[in-house]
This record gives C-alpha cells, sequence and structure tokens, in this order.
C-alpha cells in the first residue's frame, strides 16, 4: 500500500521549541521538525545527546507545547491540548521502569486503570469480576505468568516484568500513537532483548503506529520499518522500506556524512 493510501496518524509541521527563551541560556532544541507518520508506522529515533529526542517525544504527548508549528493526531490538531486530553490518543512508555504503573497497586488494578485511560474515571468498583478472564488472556501474550499474580502488587515485580506490564497497559486501549522513550535501557542485555521482542510483535500485532527512540545502533537497523535521525533539532535522515532494510552502520555513518556534512563521532551517537 502506498503512503497517498495509508491513513495519516500524526502529522508535526514546523516544529520549533526551546526552552528558557530570552535569557542568555536559551536553548533552541527543535528547529523546524516536520514528520508525518502513516498507520503502522513502527519508526526508530537516534541521535545523539541534545539531539533533540526526548523533547520530540515530549512534545508529541503534550508535556510541552511547541513555540511554533502544528501537531495533528488523526487528522485532530492537538498542538494545544495538555497531555491529559490527548492520553486517549498518546501512550507513552517510558526508560524509568517505575513510571507506568502504580506500585503500590495490584496487577489487575494497574490494568483496570489502563483500560480507563482517556475516559471520564466516575465511581465504579476498580476491577470488575467479567473483567479478570480478559486480563488473564492479555497477560498470556506476555509469557511471564503473570497471569496468575493478578493481585500482586507490582512494586513485587522484576524491572523487565514492570516494564513488559507497563506497554501492554500502553497498549490496552488502542492509541493513535505509541511513543517508546529509551524503553529498555535501565534493563539488562537479556531482559532488555525479550521486552524487544515483544515490543515488536505487539507493534506488528496490533498494527500500531510507534516512535522508539534507541540508543542501540543494532536495534534502530533491526527493528521498525522506518528510521529517523535527528541530529542539533533536526531530522538529518529519514529512511525506510528497502532502503532502511539496506542499511548498514557504515551506511549509515557514510549517509549522516553526506546529509550533515560533517562526521558521525562516538560522541555524537552510540555504536551499540
Amino acid at each position: 500500500m502506498t503512503e497517498e493510501n495509508r491513513q495519516i496518524r500524526l502529522e508535526l509541521k514546523g516544529i520549533h521549541k526551546s526552552f528558557e527563551r530570552g535569557t542568555v541560556n536559551e536553548n533552541h532544541v527543535l528547529k523546524g521538525i516536520d514528520l508525518t507518520l502513516y498507520d503502522g508506522d513502527f519508526v526508530t529515533v537516534i541521535g545523539g545527546n541534545g539531539a533533540g529526542k526526548s523533547t520530540l517525544m515530549n512534545t508529541i504527548s503534550g508535556q510541552y507545547t511547541p513555540d511554533e508549528g502544528s501537531i495533528k493526531i488523526n487528522y485532530e490538531d492537538v498542538t494545544q491540548l495538555p497531555t491529559n486530553k490527548r492520553a486517549k490518543l498518546v501512550s507513552y512508555v517510558f526508560q524509568d521502569t517505575r513510571m507506568g504503573t502504580a506500585s503500590r497497586l495490584s496487577i489487575e488494578e494497574n490494568m483496570a486503570l489502563a483500560n480507563r485511560r482517556g475516559l471520564s474515571r466516575g465511581l465504579t468498583k476498580g476491577v470488575k469480576d467479567a473483567d479478570r478472564d480478559e486480563m488473564r488472556e492479555q497477560l498470556k501474550k506476555l509469557d511471564l505468568g503473570l497471569e496468575d499474580r493478578l493481585t500482586a502488587e507490582v512494586q513485587f515485580l522484576s524491572g523487565g516484568q514492570r516494564q513488559a506490564l507497563t506497554l501492554l497497559m500502553a497498549t490496552l486501549r488502542r492509541p493513535q500513537v505509541l511513543l517508546l522513550d529509551e524503553h529498555t535501557a535501565a534493563l539488562d542485555p537479556k531482559t532488555s532483548e525479550m521486552v524487544l521482542q515483544l515490543t515488536d510483535k505487539i507493534v506488528r500485532d496490533e498494527q500500531l503506529t510507534a516512535l522508539m527512540i534507541t540508543h542501540n545502533m543494532k536495534d534502530a537497523l533491526t527493528l521498525g520499518n522506518r528510521l529517523i535521525m535527528l541530529h542539533q533539532g533536526k531530522i538529518v535522515i529519514d529512511v525506510s522500506g528497502e532502503e532502511k532494510d539496506n542499511l548498514t552502520v557504515e551506511k549509515l555513518i557514510n549517509l549522516f556524512k553526506q546529509e550533515a556534512g560533517e562526521e558521525l563521532t562516538n560522541d555524537a551517537m552510540l555504536l551499540s
């Protein structure tokens, strides 16, 4: 299916974002970002420290309001909508495994809250008996045995279990856009690989539209159908399809040099 026939899920036009504007410490982080994601795009995002990756994610989620430009999600202008107003449209999984769940609540209570994301809360029973069978079926997808631990408090889960649960919760109510901000960086290599495989499976099976920041070049090259590189607040590389499939680290370094006009150093990009 060509891009012309695919539905646009996310559209950024002319996004600028600065911090401490008008002071000697002004930092112009995003410099005219134009980005369109189509239904089912799984985009890996790379770039050095300070390139603007997390600022881009936080601007999409509503944590930051852009100084200039517009953001549309599923053709709806959300530029001025705060984070809570975008909750039904955008799901966010953070690097910190504690941020996506409530530690003192049980697995089933956390999942019940996730099921009501973006809806009016109301005064209803925290977990309905009719929902528990569905929760168990969803948890079985993780293959971590959590379906037998519905009443366990989340604080007693391992980091990998907790991040896997967070990922599941973020996709229970299908988001228009799923944001993954180095969501495996705090995990050990084996657990990170497990969560990445789970991420790839969920995104593919649910045909989600996702943006994933990573510092691991191998993951950026092998996962998803599209790769973008940020450098000094601008998108300098945007490759997809066969062009991405044929990329190697060496080719990517050469492409960066060609597009940015400078060498890609280890300080600018961690070639893990």
